[in-house]
């Protein structure tokens, strides 16, 4: 029944097999399967090396201990851990009369761990089942969601990938935890006022990671030790990027670099987004409309600014490269039918990112056709996710087309460009990515928020977003400011959200103006991507004199903090700190930092306020305790542990400064 194996503790009754092992200081690893063997998979996690634990094995219940987090397994199979000073920090709902003494013993008949067989397959369905320990406790991190709440206690998560949605399940508690779910396959989790679940669709295995920490950033730490750290970011990231979907031609974007110069605004890098190519799985230039990319390049590197390109997995049934990448087995299958898996501008099918030989192949192309004109920066485009391949141990197949991608697709994709500009040599790399999971962040993953609304609720959402991402280990996170879909640079009431917005991106980890405005220009031409039409202009002074001299405040505050967000950046490379993150990471010990979710600090110096409601001229800022506080427009200082109501007219945004 209980046995120890080296380090690792392990239970067995009748199918089921528990193991519980060190990994890494205060941590934990549990995995639980009903197969002969464990499966070997790490998935997120690296190997820890080092890592020792003090094994106790008794005939009512064993016991393993690391550091200060210890697990306790009764002779009936279930699982308790214990935290800081003896407290309990994951308990198993376990509903059954195995144990009659039980104070929990009960005629439901329903296991903690639950393995429902699939039939021809050897899965399961896995769902997992904890105590809800404090009705008062919060919850944080797990990705990246289009709701608003940051506490997500209370709240049913999707575990799956879609447009907008990233689910990274990485959770911290308010507690004295975090607990990775390390399953990437769709599924569920439930952070209930009774219990809390997590759920896999199709698995082989349960596998928790589990730290025990006095504060959020010992865990957030924690967990970057043993997931990755993203790499340092280059002096590019660091400023203000320009974007729209979409420049068509070479000298519309040329034109745009060119203004930014006149004016004297301070820009880092510039992005040519989609169908720049002639057709789908062509990773180069449409020499009709960008007949001189080495030129382009060139000028703009002169103006000291870095170009990112858009890649996309798609392949074109009628590209070039299609045939050779059927014949090589390069692209994602189907079990029967026509192999088209996206119809936008094109029947297509996606490249495999889950073959090495299919991630070589691309990276080969790019290198060829951008990267040998100095593009070292790419905006890796899933292409709606939710159109995308469902990978899962060693076995894959293409589900159809309105199923959830498998969490491990992004990470690959993702790595395919990482291992690449690696291999060139490019320690500084970023990758602009539509999805992640745990782990992506080594690969230099960027996430952005998706194609989001032009709304008020939408930017509500994006603030929790950015917030949880960070919290969940992704420390490089940015937002389409102004939001994607719509928005009409003449309407005053969208110049006042892009306004808001503006301000808000000036405090992201990077701060990125993209979308696809209204009207949308006419057609440049008629052959390759020129039927994909353009949206209308989106530079800063495309709305209006107004909008445009609170742009350049904001542009010129985001400059000013260059060494200072360079700072940030190290942070997050060497401890996988957050760039953003709420109140409460800097100030864990003020129970009201807790409780603030439309605040949050840039890095542990800026308090940022942000507005959040149309008309809104007065806002309500509460300063964390434990410090003093000036107005970054403004004078005066004020003690912290206190609201105070602020003014914050059209131009301002509240902005504190820790003393």
């Amino acid at each position: 029944m209980f046995a120890k194996q080296d380090n690792r503790l392990i239970f067995s009754y009748d199918a089921d097999k528990l193991w519980i092992e060190p990994w890494g200081k205060n941590a934990l690893r549990i995995r639980a399967t009903q197969l002969n063997q464990m499966p070997p998979e790490n998935w997120a996690l690296d190997e820890v090396s080092g890592s020792s634990a003090a094994v106790e094995i008794g005939e009512k219940s064993s016991s393993l201990t690391n550091g200060e987090i210890k697990a306790v397994v009764t002779a009936k199979g279930k699982l308790t851990v214990y935290g800081h000073g003896g407290k309990i920090i994951l308990d198993e709902a376990v509903r059954n009369r195995r144990d009659v003494l039980d104070p929990k013993c009960s005629a439901i008949d329903r296991e903690a761990r639950e393995f429902q067989a699939i039939p021809s397959t050897n899965d399961y369905h896995i769902v997992w089942r904890l105590e809800s320990l404090d009705k008062d406790e919060k919850i944080y991190g797990m990705g990246q969601y289009q709701q608003p709440y940051l506490d997500l206690k209370g709240l049913d998560l999707e575990l799956a990938h879609r447009n907008s949605q990233a689910s990274v399940p990485f959770a911290v508690s308010s507690l004295g935890y975090g607990l990775l779910w390390n399953n990437p396959g769709i599924g569920r989790a439930v952070f209930g006022k009774n219990i809390m679940s997590f759920e896999a669709l199709s698995s082989t295995v349960l596998d928790c990671w589990l730290v025990a920490g006095e504060t959020p950033a010992e865990i957030v730490q924690a967990y970057a030790g043993v997931t990755g750290k993203v790499p340092m970011m280059p002096e590019y990231g660091l400023g203000f990027w320009q974007c729209k979907l979409r420049y068509q031609t070479q000298e519309e974007l040329l034109g745009v670099a060119r203004e930014y110069k006149a004016r004297q605004l301070p820009i880092d890098l510039i992005v040519i987004d989609f169908f720049h190519w002639p057709l789908q799985g062509e990773w180069k230039f449409d020499p009709t409309y960008w007949p001189d990319p080495d030129a382009m390049v060139q000028e703009l590197k002169d103006m000291n600014i870095e170009l990112m390109v858009s890649i996309w997995p798609t392949v074109d049934r009628r590209c070039e490269n299609y045939e050779e990448m059927v014949e090589k087995g390069l692209l994602i299958r189907c079990d029967r039918g026509t192999r088209i898996s996206l119809d936008f501008e094109g029947n297509t099918v996606h490249f495999d990112a889950t073959n090495p030989e299919s991630r070589a192949y691309v990276w080969n192309k790019a290198k060829q056709n951008y990267f040998s004109k100095g593009i070292k920066t790419f905006w890796l485009d899933e292409a709606e996710p939710e159109y995308s391949i469902y990978h899962f141990d060693n076995w894959r197949y293409w589900q159809g087309s309105n199923v959830s991608i498998g969490n491990i697709y992004p990470k690959e994709y993702a790595r395919a460009f990482y291992e690449g500009q690696e291999a060139e040599g490019q320690k500084n790399i970023v990758n602009l990515l539509r999805c992640a999971w745990a782990g992506s962040q080594k690969y230099g993953a960027l996430v952005w928020s998706g194609d989001i609304a032009s709304s008020w609720y939408s930017l509500k959402n994006q603030f929790a977003a950015g917030l949880n991402m960070g919290m969940a280990g992704i420390s490089w996170w940015t937002t389409d400011i102004g939001g994607f879909h719509g928005g009409n640079p003449d309407d005053e009431a969208f110049r006042e959200l892009f306004t808001r917005w503006f301000q808000y991106g000036a405090f992201c980890p990077v701060m990125r103006l993209h979308g696809d405005r209204e009207p949308h220009q006419p057609q440049q031409g008629t052959t390759g991507g020129a039927t994909c039409l353009s949206g209308a202009p989106n530079e800063v002074w495309s709305y209006g004199p107004e909008v445009y001299e609170i742009c350049k405040k904001y542009m010129k505050i985001r400059e000013d903090m260059r060494d200072y967000t360079r700072s940030l950046m190290k942070e997050a490379h060497e401890n996988g700190s957050p760039v953003i993150r709420p109140i409460f990471y800097d100030f864990p010990k003020d129970k009201k930092a807790w409780s603030i979710e439309d605040q949050h600090m840039y890095g542990p110096k800026y308090l940022v306020s942000p507005i959040l409601n149309p008309g809104q001229r007065k806002r309500t800022v509460y300063l964390p305790a434990g410090a003093t506080w000036k107005a970054l427009d403004g004078d005066g200082v004020f003690n912290g542990g206190r609201e105070i109501e602020v003014d914050c007219p059209m131009e301002t945004m509240p902005v504190f400064v820790k003393q």
